[in-house]
C-alpha cells in the first residue's frame, strides 16, 4: 500500500507499478509520478500522470522520426498507459476525460500499426447496427492459418490495458490476439435496447469475423477473460462451442450474483449458498454447458472467495469437464483479484496453458 491511508490510490498504483515487467511503465517513472501526487487529490494524480504521459509520448515520437522504432514502441505504450491511468479519478462528466482517452487510444494505435508482424484496429458489426471495437495483432512468424486468443475485460475495462499485459506473453508462444471492447466498453458505444441482448454474445460476432479473415485456424480459438471479464467469457464460451479453450470464472460471478439475490428475497434468511446452487444445478442436468477446457485463476486474496472456486471446479470435475483450478498464493505473488499485483506470474501461467491447450487440438481426437 503505498498510501496506507487511501486504499483507492494504493490500488490503481499498484496495478500502473505491477506493468513495469511488460513495459506498460517503469518503476522510477512511476515512484517519481507518486511523488508529485497527494493522496486524496484527485486534481493531483491526474495532472502526474498525464505529465509523464505527455513526456513519454514526446520521446516516443523523437525516437520514431530518428528511425528507432523499438524505443518508440515502449514509450508510446507506457505513455498509453499512463494516459489510462490519468484518467482514472475523473469523474465521467469532466471534459478532460475524454481528450486523454483520445490520447491513450492514439498512442495504442501507433503500438499496434507499427508492430513488426503488422497490427490492425478493426470494427466488428454486431447486433442492431453496432460493433466490436478490437485490435487484431498477429503473432510473428504465425503460420498461415494461426491460433488466436480472443481477450475481453469487464465493464470499466479498454482494450488498451490488455496491450501491455498480454502481446508479449501471446507473441512469445505463436499466438495471435484480437484485444476487444464489447458493445459498451471503451470506444464501442453503447446499444439502444442493449436489454435485449446480453453483451457477450457479441464474442461469437468476433469468432465470425475471425474465422472469415482466412488466416486464422478456426479449430484453435481461445477465450481469455481478464478480470470481472471473466463472467463474460464464461457465457461467450457457453454459448459458443467454437472455441477450444477458456480462461474464465465457469460461472462463479453468475452464481455469486443469484445466490445473493436470493438471500435478499423476503423470507430467506440468508440460508442459501454457492454449495446450494451447484448442488441445485447438478440436479438439474449439468452444472455449465461450457464444452471446452477450462482454467480458472484466482488469488488468495481475491475478493471471490476461492472455496467457492474449489468447490465449483469439483463439481465440474464430477461432471467429466476438462477444469482447472489455479490458486495464486500470497507467498508467490499474483495473489490479489486478476493478478494486478504481479501481471507477469499469472499471465504466464495463462498463456502456457493456452499453448498447450491448443496445441492439443491440432491432434485429431481418434488419434
Amino acid at each position: 500500500m503505498h498510501w496506507p491511508d487511501n486504499e483507492d490510490y494504493s490500488l490503481q498504483f499498484m496495478r500502473v507499478l505491477g506493468s513495469a515487467q511488460e513495459g506498460g511503465s517503469t518503476i522510477s517513472e512511476c515512484f517519481l509520478t507518486a511523488s508529485r501526487i497527494a493522496a486524496g487529490d484527485d486534481e493531483s494524480w491526474y495532472r502526474a500522470w498525464k505529465a509523464i504521459a505527455d513526456t513519454s509520448k514526446v520521446r516516443g515520437d523523437h525516437a520514431r522520426a530518428a528511425g528507432n522504432i523499438h524505443s518508440a514502441l515502449s514509450n508510446w505504450l507506457r505513455a498509453s498507459n499512463y494516459y489510462r491511468t490519468s484518467e482514472v479519478f475523473l469523474k465521467l462528466d469532466d471534459r478532460r476525460r475524454a481528450d486523454v482517452l483520445a490520447l491513450m487510444r492514439a498512442c495504442s494505435y501507433l503500438v499496434v500499426t507499427h508492430q513488426p508482424s503488422g497490427g490492425e484496429l478493426v470494427r466488428i458489426p454486431c447486433f442492431e447496427g453496432g460493433f466490436v471495437e478490437a485490435y487484431f495483432l498477429r503473432a510473428p512468424g504465425a503460420d498461415a492459418r494461426a491460433p488466436v486468443v480472443v481477450c475481453v475485460g469487464g465493464s470499466d475495462h479498454f482494450k488498451d490495458e490488455h496491450l501491455h499485459t498480454l502481446l508479449r506473453q501471446a507473441h512469445s508462444r505463436g499466438l495471435s490476439l484480437l484485444l476487444a471492447d464489447l458493445p459498451g466498453q471503451g470506444s464501442a458505444p453503447r446499444i439502444k435496447g442493449m436489454v435485449r441482448y446480453e453483451i457477450e454474445t457479441a464474442i461469437s460476432c468476433c469468432v465470425d469475423y475471425l474465422i472469415a479473415r482466412g488466416d486464422i485456424d478456426e479449430q484453435r480459438i481461445a477465450i481469455f477473460g481478464g478480470g470481472l471479464g471473466a463472467a463474460y467469457a464464461s457465457r461467450a464460451a457457453g454459448l459458443d462451442d467454437r472455441f477450444a479453450a477458456a480462461v474464465c470464472d465457469a460461472g462463479i460471478w453468475d452464481m455469486h450474483q443469484r445466490v445473493t439475490a436470493s438471500q435478499w428475497m423476503p423470507g430467506d434468511g440468508g440460508q442459501d449458498t454457492i454449495g446450494d446452487e451447484i448442488r441445485r444445478l447438478k440436479r438439474h442436468g449439468g452444472i455449465t454447458s461450457i464444452k471446452c477446457p477450462i482454467l480458472m485463476t484466482f488469488g488468495e486474496h481475491d475478493w471471490l472467495d476461492t472455496r467457492h472456486a474449489v468447490a465449483l471446479c469439483a463439481a465440474l470435475k464430477d461432471e467429466g469437464a476438462d477444469v482447472t483450478l489455479k490458486v495464486f498464493a500470497s507467498a508467490e505473488t499474483a495473489s490479489a483479484h486478476g493478478q494486478s499485483d504481479n501481471p507477469t506470474i499469472g499471465n504466464e501461467f495463462v498463456f502456457d496453458w493456452i499453448a498447450a491447450r491448443l496445441a492439443r487440438a491440432l491432434v485429431p481426437a481418434d488419434a
